[in-house]
Order: C-alpha cells, then sequence, then structure tokens
C-alpha cells in the first residue's frame, strides 16, 4: 500500500500538520493517521508526505516548531517519507538531529541557513 498525504506544515522532528494553521481549523479530521499507519503496516508499503517546500507566499512548510495552537495529525513516530520538489527525506528510525538534517536537505535552499540554525539550538545538547 501507498498512501500520499499532504500536509500544513512539518516540524524539525517529523511532526506533521494537516488540519490547522495555529489555532485556526483549516480542515475538518480526516483520515491521514490511518492511511499512514495502513502503509507503513502493509508489505514494502510507503507511507508519504507530498508538500511543497514554501506555501504560495513563499512560507517555508518545514519549519523549526509547529506554529502555536497547531494540531499534531500524524506524530514523528510514524513519519517514513516526506518529499517536496527538492527531494525526498526518510526519516523513519532516524534520531531527532537526523530528522532535521534530512528536512533540511529537502527545504527551500533560501530556508536552509534558518532551519540549521534552528536545528543547533534545539539539539545543542
Amino acid at each position: 500500500m501507498v498512501a500520499i498525504n499532504s500536509a500544513i506544515e512539518i516540524d524539525l522532528t517529523g511532526q506533521v500538520c494537516a488540519d490547522s494553521i495555529g489555532t485556526m481549523q483549516y480542515s475538518g479530521i480526516g483520515g491521514q493517521m490511518d492511511f499512514m499507519r495502513g502503509a507503513a503496516l502493509s508489505d514494502d508499503g510507503k507511507p508519504i508526505i507530498a508538500i511543497t517546500a514554501r506555501t504560495k507566499k513563499g512560507i517555508s512548510r518545514i519549519v523549526p516548531f509547529l506554529k502555536q495552537g497547531a494540531g499534531v495529525v500524524t506524530t514523528r513516530g510514524h513519519i517514513h517519507y516526506v518529499v517536496t520538489e527538492y527531494g525526498t527525506a526518510y526519516l523513519y528510525g532516524k534520531n531527532l538531529r537526523q530528522r532535521a538534517q534530512e528536512l533540511i536537505s529537502i527545504a527551500h535552499p533560501d530556508d536552509r541557513e534558518m532551519l540549521e540554525r534552528a536545528a543547533f539550538e534545539r539539539f545543542k545538547h
């Protein structure tokens, strides 16, 4: 099974927000988690989050932290693949620093320096 879902934003640890922008509800509760988990458990399954690196307004979808009040739809423990127009990040089984580096590598090039600084600050200990 291959499940391809979208997201509003994803933080450097792999937490996915797909239904709210901060405290503002953007869409209804859907079945993303069910499809992601089903694909992960199926033989040769591929649970994929596919997003553009930036919104139409030029805001990064890969962020240091989800917006305050945003809901986590799919936990970082359930994320395997994240795809943007800049490549594919494989997060499953990786520690938080490794996940951040994978996600930074598929962020918009103009956002990578900011994300690297944020990752350094967050994971320096």
